[in-house]
């Protein structure tokens, strides 16, 4: 929509194109039920087929009650998913990560 309000009169399918190259990682933030907000998951855009643009979870909380003072409980959890930057960050030097963190838990 910015695209388009800004008066460039490119295709969808181009803006798609540029946005599905341009971002790597969404940060979902939630207000939660107690009025806490949260970082609800971590996904990573992999790409763009056909004018659907992939993603893939790699972190995710999960909800497993609430408190008895109210608050939300949960934990956050790796979905086993492991983004396809990591690896080449890896190997340039650039990273140094224990992959255990993208294990999930169980």
């Amino acid at each position: 929509n910015m695209v388009m309000m800004a008066g460039y009169e490119l295709p969808s399918s181009a803006i798609r194109e540029q946005i599905a190259s341009a971002i790597d990682i969404i940060v979902q933030q939630s207000r939660m039920g107690d009025g806490s907000r949260k970082i609800v998951k971590i996904v990573e855009v992999t790409g763009r087929e056909a004018d659907v643009i992939q993603t893939q979870d790699i972190f995710e909380f999960v909800q497993t009650g609430v408190g008895e003072n109210g608050k939300i409980e949960g934990y956050y959890t790796a979905t086993g998913n492991i983004p396809y930057f990591i690896e080449e960050q890896r190997r340039r030097g650039v990273l140094r990560l224990n992959m255990d963190v993208f294990v999930p838990k169980a």
